[in-house]
């Protein structure tokens, strides 16, 4: 996978910037990583804004690549700067795996999902979107196949860093549902025995993504706190009223 042989070595920096008004958070990602061969192996640099890529850093083509077409009118960002970064993590990673006696990293496998974009409806052009998430390293493939056949998917993004250091990856699928058709999504990664299989057809149920049940679960959870802060006011605002009434009584 990705020319690499033999277990992956990597190192991951995370930088996290709060926004003025905490509204939004920008985030520099980025990493190296390699097998104990001679070979140079991936590296990334990649800036997101609430966990959704806004650009990487292209280290062969040395440009940066927009995530979004409508970033593309944004100011532009230091390549020169972002290469001599990698090349710090790829010394320091050097000087870590000598450290270690070149121990290899911990391989874990992706929990994979599988789902569309929106509710499948036959004839109706939508996506199919599978998900690799919470696996390291990062060097992992993902294959459509629609009855039997590979497909080429529409897009892949990058690796996507989670907060235990772990990664995660999607890949989009254009499709047109019917009955006929089953769709598959194969990951393979060193963490998996053997390739790992999900299946999506027309009577599929549509499982709630973990990343989507995060957010549910994160604003449900802000719901009730922010109920209970305002129930909290709401009482001592009663009780400073109780307490100017009794003082303005007549003795």
């Amino acid at each position: 996978m990705g020319g690499l042989v033999g277990h992956l070595w990597g190192l991951l920096l995370l930088l996290f910037l709060l926004g003025a008004h905490a509204e939004k958070m920008l985030a520099q990602f980025s990493f190296v990583q390699r097998g104990l061969g001679p070979e140079r192996g991936p590296g990334e640099d990649a800036y997101d804004i609430d966990r959704e890529e806004k650009f990487h850093v292209d280290q062969e083509r040395r440009e940066v690549v927009r995530r979004l077409p409508e970033f593309e009118h944004f100011g532009g960002f230091p390549v020169a700067a972002s290469l001599a970064g990698m090349a710090v993590l790829r010394s320091n990673l050097d000087i870590l795996m000598r450290r270690s006696n070149n121990t290899p990293a911990q391989n874990v496998p992706p929990k994979v999902t599988l789902y569309p974009k929106n509710s499948a409806v036959l004839g109706e052009p939508n996506l199919l979107i599978c998900l690799a998430d919470g696996f390291f390293p990062a060097a992992i493939n993902l294959t459509w196949v629609k009855n039997g056949e590979v497909v080429k998917p529409a897009d892949e993004t990058d690796f996507f860093p989670n907060t235990d250091n772990s990664f995660r990856r999607f890949s989009y699928l254009a499709f047109i549902p019917n009955a006929e058709d089953i769709y598959y999504c194969r990951v393979e990664h060193w963490g998996l025995a053997q390739p790992l299989t999900k299946e999506w057809n027309a009577d599929s149920a549509e499982p709630l993504p973990e990343t989507k049940a995060n957010v549910v679960c994160g604003l449900g959870l802000v719901v009730c706190i922010t109920g209970i802060i305002v129930g909290i006011v709401f009482i001592m605002k009663i009780r400073r009223l109780n307490a100017a009434n009794v003082r303005r009584r007549p003795m």
